[in-house]
């Protein structure tokens, strides 16, 4: 009995089966009787007039906005070290120390030699105020006929002398004034202190160089003071795309530490020349770094937006076929029931969409199944790949937004 229910399942489904196959090719045989070709399931999207934007992408890596060395002007032996890498600085804050007991012996001893020569100085008034006296009374006398000459002649002479010393003395006590000065700067520069005239009143150390203790030369490095408030992506420009870039120009800067972040940025810097070896011009993008999530030293990429179009027509990238060597699309007609074939001039392309200039289009396109389509072929529009239903054509859709460009 078994053996019988299975024997009659057997035969209907291959009775099933062998119906199906005869239905279609039986369609098949239709459509060659009647000498007409088998439509080919397609899918297809609209004609949209979309904002396209024309952009270049590069890479680089992201630099400072400011970078230096705090160095000593003086050698010496680092006394103290106030601050370490990571560290916050303000202008003009105190970040280390050299030893000074030598300078500050140098400053005493320079104000010891201004007081000797301040001394001088009053003992050579005082001279200078006696043979002035001398030389009035002598200079009167002879006028009266009671002094010789002789003795005018020596008296004037010790007078020019006291005058000269008088201006020694002077001199003497303006040196000892410099000298002075001089000893205090070497003593100031024993306090070493992060400087700089313009951006951030904040900056962050970088790098330390030394420890406390050191023997320092002069100029040797100690620390580096960063300014990151601010950093900057260095690209690098090829010949084609150089004359499209140009200060000013808005930019987006992306890194793989934070894939979700879009970075606003400003092109601030195209370099006059192009590097001969590599036909390449240097670009720098100012990128503002308020939360200090970027860091130097990171690799970036750039994108910089070289015109936008708004309304363009645009089809899907998919849609572009070759056929005898032009390019185009199929162009589903009015009834739905054929595609036809027309060749394009595609512009900006970028992100799955083409522009294209001519000649005008609305309507649907064939995405997928063209492969199989000829001028005129028959087609069956399907919802596989995303469907065609849920697309409205040209001529009812809102704006939407696209890019446009090339990969660096």
């Amino acid at each position: 009995m078994k053996k019988f229910v299975f024997v009659a399942l057997a035969v209907v489904l291959l009775g099933a089966l062998g119906f199906q196959l005869y239905r279609k090719t039986g369609k098949k045989e239709d459509y060659a009787r009647q000498g007409a070709q088998v439509p080919v399931a397609v899918v297809a999207a609209p004609v949209a007039r979309v904002m396209l934007q024309d952009i270049g992408e590069f890479s680089g890596s992201l630099i400072p906005n400011a970078q230096f060395d705090v160095s000593p002007k003086l050698g010496g032996k680092l006394e103290k070290l106030y601050v370490d890498v990571g560290d916050m600085v303000r202008k003009g804050e105190l970040i280390a120390e050299l030893e000074d007991e030598e300078v500050v012996q140098q400053v005493e001893q320079a104000k010891a030699e201004l007081e000797v020569a301040q001394a001088s100085l009053e003992d050579s008034q005082n001279a200078l105020l006696l043979a002035e006296r001398e030389h009035e009374r002598v200079k009167t006398l002879f006028e009266k006929q009671i002094a010789s000459a002789a003795e005018l002649d020596r008296v004037e002479a010790e007078f020019r002398a006291s005058e000269a010393r008088h201006r020694v003395s002077l001199a003497q006590i303006k040196q000892k004034e410099a000298a002075l000065k001089a000893a205090k700067v070497r003593l100031s520069y024993t306090n070493i202190r992060a400087t700089w005239n313009r951006g951030e009143e904040i900056r962050v150390i970088g790098e330390r160089f030394v420890d406390e203790g050191a023997l320092l030369r002069a100029n040797e490095p100690i620390v580096s003071v960063l300014d990151i408030d601010t950093l900057v992506a260095v690209i690098q420009v090829i010949e084609r795309d150089y004359p499209r870039v140009h200060e000013g120009q808005r930019a987006v800067v992306t890194t793989d530490l934070f894939p979700r972040n879009e970075f606003e940025a400003k092109v601030t810097r195209v370099s006059p020349i192009l590097k001969e070896a590599a036909r390449q011009a240097e670009v720098r993008v100012e990128v503002p770094n308020h939360d200090r999530l970027l860091k130097p030293g990171m690799f970036v990429r750039v994108k910089i937006e070289f015109s936008r179009k708004e309304g363009a027509p645009s089809v899907p990238l998919s849609s572009l076929v070759q056929r005898n060597g032009e390019q185009g699309l199929f162009l589903i007609e009015d009834d739905g029931q054929r595609a036809r074939f027309v060749p394009v001039r595609v512009g900006l392309v970028h992100e799955g969409r083409a522009e294209i200039l001519d000649p005008p289009l609305s309507g649907m396109v064939v995405i997928l199944g063209h492969h199989l389509l000829e001028d005129g072929s028959p087609v069956i529009l399907s919802e596989e790949g995303g469907g065609t239903k849920s697309v409205q054509p040209a001529s009812t859709l809102g704006d939407v937004k696209a890019s446009g460009g090339t990969s660096r």
